[in-house]
């Protein structure tokens, strides 16, 4: 599993430049040639990066200025490519993250997405989901409630549980990091439940060790799982 980027660019000096230098660091490369079909791409698929050619491509600008409303990408780290047009205030404003200014250097590329590797790698993290079999324990109240956690990501988990559920609101959650001794607890509340024993938690405040104990797991399921990002040095 490596990271995933899109590269809205007609410019073929720009795409020589930026593949070889975004592959350093594991960061796979889908080009687009046209802002339409960058559109229709970004509406169905999901980026851990989007890169966009704002002034030399026709519709470059508006397909930045689309990417907050994008329901599978308003999260993506964003670049923008300028060339003396948009300014750089202007593309931030329009949600860009990270500016790359024409004519790019491999050292100016390798520098930027140096930079910005932490941000997609939480990115990722963020929406990753691993199958787990865990126990969870479910706080209605005063009430507590059993069930099995069937997989857990940055912001919540789905769980199955037989009967019915208590009434009332969820209040919190806790349960054992799979493989591990430490439990993690959390404020949390029902996102979704379904008529065959399903649910959805999303987690609304974590205390800071049971964040960090969450993170770590995670990070480390994504590194077995092949997300594996070198350190590498901006100056080579």
């Amino acid at each position: 599993m490596t990271l995933e980027s899109l590269l809205v660019t007609r410019d073929q000096q720009v795409i020589g430049i930026l593949r070889p230098t975004m592959e350093k660091l594991s960061i796979d490369v889908e080009v687009c040639r046209g802002a339409r079909s960058g559109n229709e791409i970004l509406s169905s698929e999901k980026f851990d990066a989007v890169i966009v050619d704002c002034d030399d491509l026709e519709g470059g600008l508006d397909v930045l200025k689309s990417l907050h409303t994008s329901l599978s990408n308003k999260n993506s780290v964003t670049f923008a490519i300028l060339n003396g047009q948009t300014t750089t205030q202007a593309a931030f404003d329009m949600g860009a993250k990270f500016v790359l200014q024409k004519p790019i250097s491999q050292l100016n590329a390798m520098r930027c997405f140096s930079a910005a590797l932490n941000f997609m790698v939480r990115e990722r993290r963020r929406y990753f989901r691993h199958p787990v079999e865990v126990g969870v324990w479910l706080e209605f109240g005063a009430e507590k409630f059993q069930a099995t956690g069937t997989n857990l990501s940055d912001g919540g988990m789905a769980i199955h549980f037989r009967g019915r559920l208590p009434k009332g609101g969820l209040s919190a959650v806790s349960f054992a990091v799979p493989d591990g001794d430490s439990v993690i607890e959390a404020k949390a509340k029902l996102a979704w439940v379904d008529g065959s024993g399903r649910a959805g938690i999303r987690f609304l405040e974590i205390p800071t060790k049971s964040r960090e104990i969450l993170d770590n797991w995670l990070t480390e399921r994504m590194v077995k799982l092949g997300l594996q990002i070198e350190e590498s040095s901006p100056f080579s």
